[in-house]
């Protein structure tokens, strides 16, 4: 039996594939997403994926993700795949990396970081220490963060 899907075509924007499923509506908010938005933005969650067993889709019409987007999207989907669609067709293909480091992308979640003190105005600043599992530490405090708490700092 095969599965037919509809979701509409979109004529420029960008289509963030491979979302780990039920993540979409997280992805949702960190790229600023909100529902004034003049545009349509299409989701589909929790169907099948050859590559990480269930995913969800988003494709928003007329913006293109930056690299920094492409940072934090790399919090929450890391094998996550970007294709940036103009006048219908795919112009260009991207995966989303998680470099080593990570700036200004989330706020470190101790308390008693010395990036909390406002007298003291530094960059938010994170190693990543391993991809699978994903272990990300404050590069100030040297703490671990917990993923969850993590993406709830995006900057």
């Amino acid at each position: 039996m095969t599965e037919m899907r509809r979701v509409t075509a979109i004529r420029n924007g960008t289509v963030v594939d491979h979302i780990p499923s039920g993540y979409a509506m997280q992805v949702i908010r960190i790229l600023g997403i909100d529902a004034d938005r003049a545009t349509p933005v299409s989701l589909v969650m929790n169907v099948p994926s050859d590559k990480i067993g269930r995913k969800d889709v988003l494709k928003i019409e007329d913006r293109e993700l930056d690299q920094e987007d492409l940072d934090r999207l790399a919090l929450i989907a890391p094998a996550a795949s970007i294709a940036i669609i103009r006048n219908h067709a795919v112009a260009e293909k991207m995966k989303v990396e998680l470099g080593d480091g990570l700036v200004n992308i989330a706020r470190c979640s101790f308390s008693n970081c010395i990036t909390k003190n406002n007298r003291e105005p530094l960059p938010q600043r994170m190693r990543v220490v391993s991809r699978d599992p994903l272990e990300v530490r404050c590069y100030y405090c040297g703490r671990d963060q917990e993923i969850d708490e993590l993406i709830g700092n995006i900057i």
